[in-house]
Formats: structure tokens, C-alpha cells, sequence
């Protein structure tokens, strides 16, 4: 990783980005993208620059940039989050972003239905300042905290007066609507946008502990989890919370891109415990209890356990034990809300 990616994995421990593009986050609108689009701001990464890349606007940004303003007020982007949560902080990123950055920006957040559109959130009343006006450093990530426990679904970036942003992130946690499924549907208990979290993992070399539980199939071998080649005794393991206690009726373990570096058999096991980090649930005193016993796998490859399933639960967490080592695209875990 990158000594910039370590300092926000650091500074939002154990949060995700809520709004990016790979959970569903959509930019609905902005009352100005006439140099760059809106969109760039929830892409991967923090963006590049292409020194001679140039359009019939202007000069090529990664990122939403608007154009100078020659009037009063500011400019404004309004972002639909792909997994409603409660936000704990921001990353206001204005990566190559050097003479044409906002001094100055500030986020509103709000609950609307899941169908509303920009050009409504524009004269919503309800819209509530979760960060205040707050100096933006050029070329820089800009870390700021959110004190607020509210679950929110929509966010507004204001930037003051104009300029440009690379990439928006917000770290939070996902409140599921549990109210959407119906009694005893099968819920992928696991998944981010249900609220599972990966707490812990043995290690995460090649890639990840968050890919495992992304929606969709992996689009690579880095979209996954992959620990390092083991070289001595032992095994590697990933703790995950599940996003509410369930019983657990399915397992799908996918070692989808993994071909020649797929682990050589799994075991899944599950606990009801009240801790919520890692460090806890990692002491020896944990009491596991085996779901799947040890089970051989295949490269590049769907694996699907229904009936091999030896404890159903309750259970508040899981661990997926990968013999001795390699990479596991995504992990699945189907059951129903205690």
C-alpha cells in the first residue's frame, strides 16, 4: 500500500467508503461540472494527471472541477450514497488539484427516498450540516471527522466559492433497512451493504480483507483477499461480522480469478460474542464452533454448502479459515435475521 493509503486506512479503521461507485454511490447532480464531471468524484484511487491531455472545455481533470465563478455563491455536488449508514468521517481529496482548488468546503446530509432525484434534493428543506465550513489544503487528502449518529442515505459537497475535487470518500457504517426482506428470507448476512465488516485477518499481503465481501463478482485477481505465499507451520484466517445475528443455512466461498494461487481447502466457523474488534475476537478464548468442517477447493471456481453446513448458530460473527494460504475473491453467507 501506499504510505497516503496506510495513513486513511489508519485514520478510518474498520469504516467503509460509503459513497463510492463500487457500493452503488451515485453523483445525481451539480449546478456546475464545466471542466471535469461529477462522477470522477466517487471512482477508485485519487486520480490521475495527464500533463498534455486536454478538451474542447479546457485542460483534463480527474475529478468534478467547475468553472470560475464570476458571481456570487458557491458551487455544490449532491451525491446519492450507494449504502445508507451513519458517517463517522470524510476524505475531501484535491489530488492534482494545485491553482484551481476550493479554499474552503463544506457537507450537508439528509434521509430521502431512495428514488429521489438531484434536481429535487435541490430545494429539499431537511438537509443538515454534518461538516462546516472548513479550510482544504491544494494537492492533498483532507481528513475531517463527522460527529453524527443519524443513518443518512444522501450527502451535499459544497465547495467555496468554485474549483476542483479529485475524490470524495466517506467512511462510515452501514444501517440495513432490514425491513425490506421478508420474514425468513435469505439474507447474505455478510455482505457490506448489509452491514457485515471484516474485523480482522491473518494477513492481507496481495490485497484487501475488505474485496471479500464487496457486491458482485470479482472483476480481477486484486478485487479479492490474498495473503502472502506461507513459508512456515499454520494457516491464514479472516474474522468478519456479520450484519446482525442470523442462523446460517448457506455458504459460497468463490475463489473466482484465483487459478494457480487458490487455497487448497477452507473451513468456516462461527461464535455469538458481544466484542466488535478484532483484537478481541482474535484470543485463543473465543469459543468457535465449526460451521463447515475443512473442505477441499478448486481454482477460479463457484463453491457452494448447503448441506455440509454441521452448526447453523445463531451467530454474531464468522471465520474463514483458507489452508495454508492464497486468495479468496468473495464470501457469502445466506441465512436469516435472529
Amino acid at each position: 500500500m501506499s504510505s497516503s493509503a496506510n495513513a486513511i486506512t489508519a485514520a478510518f479503521a474498520g469504516l467503509i467508503d460509503l459513497a463510492t461507485e463500487r457500493v452503488g454511490g451515485r453523483a445525481l447532480y451539480a449546478n456546475d461540472e464545466f471542466f471535469a464531471p461529477k462522477e470522477n468524484l466517487l471512482k477508485p484511487g485519487r486520480g490521475v494527471f495527464v500533463p498534455d491531455k486536454y478538451t474542447e472545455f479546457g485542460k483534463w481533470m480527474d475529478g468534478w472541477e467547475t468553472r470560475r465563478k464570476r458571481t456570487p455563491g458557491y458551487d455544490y455536488c449532491i451525491i446519492k450514497l450507494g449504502i445508507a449508514g451513519v458517517i463517522k468521517g470524510v476524505d475531501i481529496d484535491t489530488n492534482h488539484f494545485l491553482g484551481n482548488h476550493p479554499p474552503y468546503a463544506s457537507l450537508e446530509a439528509c434521509h430521502a427516498p431512495d428514488d429521489a432525484t438531484g434536481e429535487s434534493l435541490t430545494s429539499a428543506s431537511d438537509w443538515q450540516t454534518i461538516l462546516t465550513k472548513s479550510p482544504l489544503k491544494p494537492g492533498s487528502q483532507n481528513l475531517f471527522a463527522v460527529a453524527s449518529e443519524k443513518r443518512w442515505t444522501h450527502l451535499r459537497l459544497n465547495i467555496f466559492p468554485d474549483g476542483g475535487v479529485a475524490r470524495l470518500r466517506v467512511f462510515g457504517v452501514a444501517r440495513p433497512d432490514w425491513s425490506r426482506f421478508k420474514e425468513d428470507e435469505l439474507i447474505d448476512l455478510v455482505a457490506v451493504e448489509n452491514g457485515g465488516l471484516p474485523l480482522a485477518c491473518s494477513d492481507m499481503f496481495f490485497s484487501a480483507m475488505e474485496n471479500l465481501i464487496m457486491p458482485g463478482r470479482s472483476t480481477n485477481m486484486g478485487d479479492g483477499w490474498e495473503t502472502k505465499r506461507r513459508r512456515g507451520p499454520g494457516y491464514d484466517w479472516i474474522i468478519l461480522q456479520l450484519g446482525g445475528p442470523g442462523l446460517i443455512k448457506r455458504v459460497h466461498v468463490d475463489t473466482n480469478h484465483f487459478k494457480g494461487n487458490y487455497p487448497d481447502t477452507c473451513s468456516l466457523e462461527g461464535c455469538y460474542h458481544s466484542a466488535n474488534t478484532g483484537d478481541e475476537l482474535s484470543k485463543s478464548e473465543i469459543a468457535w464452533q465449526e460451521i463447515l468442517p475443512r473442505t477441499k477447493l478448486q481454482a477460479h471456481h463457484e463453491h457452494f454448502f448447503e448441506n455440509e453446513l454441521r452448526n447453523h448458530g445463531p451467530f454474531t460473527h464468522v471465520r474463514l479459515n483458507i489452508f495454508p494460504d492464497g486468495g479468496v475473491s468473495r464470501l457469502r453467507v445466506w441465512g436469516t435475521l435472529v
